[in-house]
Parts: structure tokens; C-alpha cells; sequence
């Protein structure tokens, strides 16, 4: 997403903008991801590009912004938390790809059905129960490393050889 705002042809999900407008948000506030979901939908709906955000379609988007993040990082080697020596260009562009991936991913969740806040909350329960502190602080081993005594049901592990702590 270009800028941070994809084109009607290409059926973007936008910046949630109103009127060129960013509102309080973009002065620091908080956003909640109920806020983005909502002027996530007006924005499509403003644009008539609800046709185009079928859950497939938004995935292939969203695959799509993960990777143009990965090309910021890559050939870069390990790169220490705070990105020193990062100039004030580099970390915008980042934080556009990083707000693409983001905002591709909760029109996902919206056009889908899924309260992501909620699911996001479930998984780090599960996540929890999966990687106890006294068993793995500091190892970053898989969960199946630790044993089965980790009270994790089978439905919380569908997906347990992809999982990975995420």
C-alpha cells in the first residue's frame, strides 16, 4: 500500500481517513482496534471497495505487505531494538509497511467475523499455559519441548507445529 493508501483499483483498505482529516488518533492517542475496524469499514464503504475485500482477497494483500516489511529488514543481519542508526526516513517507511500489515490485517478479521482484540487475548492465554514461566523463561524452545503436563487442549494446539509462542 503505497503511502499507506492503495488505490481504488487495487481495492486497498486505506488509512481510514476521513476528509483528509486524521482526527485525534494520529496525535498519539490511543487507537483501539475497534476504532481502526470502524474507519477501516467507512473507508472502504466510502469507496465502494467492500466488493473487492473478500476475506482471500484481503489475505493475498496482507502476505503481500508482510512481505515488502521483510525487504526493510533484509541483508540488514540482526537488528538491535530501538533500530540505532536507522535515520528518521528509514523508520517512517517503516512504520507505513508495519501500519499496512496492520490494518490489512484487521479488515481481515472484520470481514471475517473475528473480534481480533479477543482472539488476540485468548491466544496469549493459551500461549501462556503452553510456555510456563518456571519451565521456559529464557529458553526459546517449543512449548512441545516442555511436556504434555501444560493443561493445553487440543483445539488450542490446531495449529501447535506452526505456533511457535505467536
Amino acid at each position: 500500500m503505497n503511502g499507506g493508501v492503495e488505490g481504488a483499483e487495487k481495492g486497498g483498505v486505506g488509512g481510514g481517513v476521513r476528509g483528509g482529516e486524521m482526527g485525534t488518533a494520529a496525535a498519539g492517542a490511543a487507537v483501539s482496534l475497534e476504532a481502526l475496524r470502524e474507519r477501516m469499514a467507512d473507508f472502504a464503504r466510502e469507496r465502494d471497495w467492500e466488493q473487492f475485500h473478500a476475506p482471500r482477497n484481503l489475505l493475498l494483500a496482507l502476505v503481500g505487505e508482510v512481505g515488502e516489511l521483510s525487504e526493510i529488514f533484509q541483508w540488514k543481519g540482526e537488528v538491535p531494538k530501538g533500530l540505532p542508526g536507522w535515520d528518521e526516513a528509514e523508520k517512517e517507511h517503516l512504520g507505513e509497511e508495519l501500519a499496512d500489515v496492520l490494518l490489512y490485517l484487521v479488515r481481515l478479521s472484520d470481514m471475517c467475523g473475528v473480534d481480533l482484540g479477543r482472539a488476540a487475548l485468548r491466544k496469549m492465554e493459551i500461549n501462556a499455559r503452553k510456555y510456563p514461566v518456571g519451565q521456559c523463561k529464557g529458553s526459546s524452545k517449543k512449548h512441545t519441548h516442555y511436556g504434555s503436563t501444560n493443561s493445553v487442549s487440543t483445539n488450542d494446539n490446531v495449529n501447535k507445529e506452526h505456533n511457535n509462542g505467536v
